[in-house]
């Protein structure tokens, strides 16, 4: 099931020259990883806040093609009624805490306080993603007294707490230590696995072809390839749209060392090594 449609997305913000979207189509199946890349400017902020209705609710600005989210299309419908069929995380978690809160527990439920689920929901809900998120010991904590890792993973706790049925975000582990990435990227996939659709930008490719079952490659607004991560990273031209493979499909690419029977090189540590011992991947 198609849970996300895109067909000719154009957008241009107002008093800019260019288009930040030009011609974007793509669709996305239920309870797919997908991972958006591209270089700076390349259009992934935009595309994602074109998912939720940010563009054109918020941001204005000249808007043509069709979006359908959970099976609304963007422009007929309101921020609040797509919030409730997809959530995001933003780059930084303090612009998603409310500041009026005074524990993480208390955070995590203002959402759900405010939709109006019942009191024993509430709290089922928030000990799944408290544990899910494996923040349970910082329940009590003041939100601004956590670490960045922490700080994020409360901020997706509150949007999944929602149950969303995607989830976009915007480089959630950039301000985070390769230790709090990894945990944040093993909750995402997790819930990718419990039929969530995730659509994450990016910029550590090695997370990327680790956890991403598929990869849309953005340069100057434009979708260049989508597709699998060992083909996508396997671009001769990657560098030319601005981005580095992971390390290991370089080092393979270095020794003309391929998957056996395919055109692509290896793009994770595990199919690397598995193709250096002669073992294929």
């Amino acid at each position: 099931m198609k849970r996300i449609v895109v067909e000719g997305l154009k957008y241009k913000y107002p008093l800019a020259d260019s288009l930040a979207l030009n011609d974007v189509t793509f669709d996305i199946k239920q309870g797919e990883f997908i991972g958006i890349i591209g270089k700076n400017l390349a259009g992934k902020s935009t595309l994602c806040q074109a998912l939720v209705g940010l563009v054109p609710h918020f941001y204005k600005g000249a808007y043509g093609g069709k979006v359908f989210v959970g099976g609304l299309e963007v422009k007929n419908h309101s921020i609040a009624d797509i919030s409730l069929k997809v959530g995001m995380v933003f780059q930084n978690p303090f612009t998603q805490v409310t500041g009026s809160k005074m524990t993480v527990y208390e955070e995590i439920a203002f959402g759900l306080e405010n939709i109006g689920v019942p009191r024993s929901e509430i709290i089922e809900r928030i000990d799944s993603v408290l544990n899910l998120l494996k923040i349970e010991q910082v329940k009590d904590h003041n939100p601004f007294d956590l670490s960045g890792g922490q700080m994020q993973r409360m901020a997706i706790a509150s949007i999944i707490a929602m149950k969303p049925d995607i989830l976009v975000l915007d480089e959630p582990t950039s301000q985070l230590d390769p230790a709090g990435s990894e945990e944040v990227f093993q909750a995402i996939q997790s819930l990718s696995k419990q039929g969530i659709t995730v659509i994450l930008a990016e910029h550590k490719m090695e997370k990327i072809a680790q956890y991403c079952d598929r990869v849309l490659l953005l340069n100057n607004g434009k979708v260049v390839d989508f597709d699998t991560p060992g083909k996508v990273f396997s671009r001769e031209d990657l560098e030319e749209k601005g981005v580095t493979a992971p390390v290991y499909t370089r080092v393979c690419k270095a020794l003309g060392v391929k998957k056996a029977g395919t055109d692509e090189y290896p793009v994770t540590l595990e199919e690397a090594e598995r193709v250096l011992r002669g073992d294929g991947a």
